[in-house]
């Protein structure tokens, strides 16, 4: 039985959005921001820099974090701190039915039965309306916005996780949020969530 629905996401493809109308089409809670804020309470960092440091942060050689600025007493950097508080916040409320979205939640949860993970994408186009109409026009065109975001979300998984971000393997399913629409996805995500 499917407890737990972990959503891995392209930049623009609606995951967030996904997500949290599934939890409210299921009436479970879902958590995104909400695990930023947790970590920000607990390790004493702004959210902002939770935010910016824990799901996108790039990852450079073992050099380059030497000086990142880095509390190095204990061996771990801030970025570290985050990644061990999120895991132990991700485990938590992983306890009880919910949706997770990011966080690198899919591979925390890897090895229990009780959870469905799933990636959303789409293809550029879709995802480049999507995010000028949600955030706005920016300085960088579309198309570059959503390749560094996602290049920055693939680098964090790999470094945490050892594993390839968006690889269909390391999924139960993939949906493609650009066809199918985001009621699409929804409807697919709660009729698995309760039919198993």
């Amino acid at each position: 039985m499917i407890k737990v629905i972990a959503i891995s996401r392209q930049f623009g493809s609606g995951g967030r959005t996904i997500g949290k109308e599934t939890a409210k089409l299921l009436g479970i809670p879902c958590y995104d921001r909400e695990i930023i804020e947790k970590v920000s309470q607990n390790c004493g960092f702004s959210k902002e820099y939770v935010e910016n440091q824990g799901e996108y942060a790039n990852h450079r050689s073992w050099l380059g974090r030497a000086f990142d600025g880095a509390n190095r007493f204990d061996g771990m950097t801030n970025q570290d701190k985050i990644w061990v508080e999120q895991r132990k916040i991700i485990l938590d409320i992983a306890e009880k039915p919910c949706v997770i979205v990011g966080r690198c939640a899919d591979y925390i949860l890897r090895d229990r039965d009780d959870v469905l993970k799933a990636f959303i994408h789409a293809d550029d186009v879709s995802r480049a309306e999507r995010i000028v109409k949600l955030y706005g026009e920016k300085d960088d065109k579309p198309e570059k916005r959503l390749k560094d975001k996602d290049k920055r979300r693939a680098a964090y998984y790999k470094y945490y996780t050892e594993t390839e971000w968006g690889v269909a393997a390391n999924y139960h399913i993939s949906l493609d949020s650009g066809k199918l629409g985001i009621d699409g996805c929804v409807k697919i995500l709660a009729h698995i969530y309760g039919a198993i």
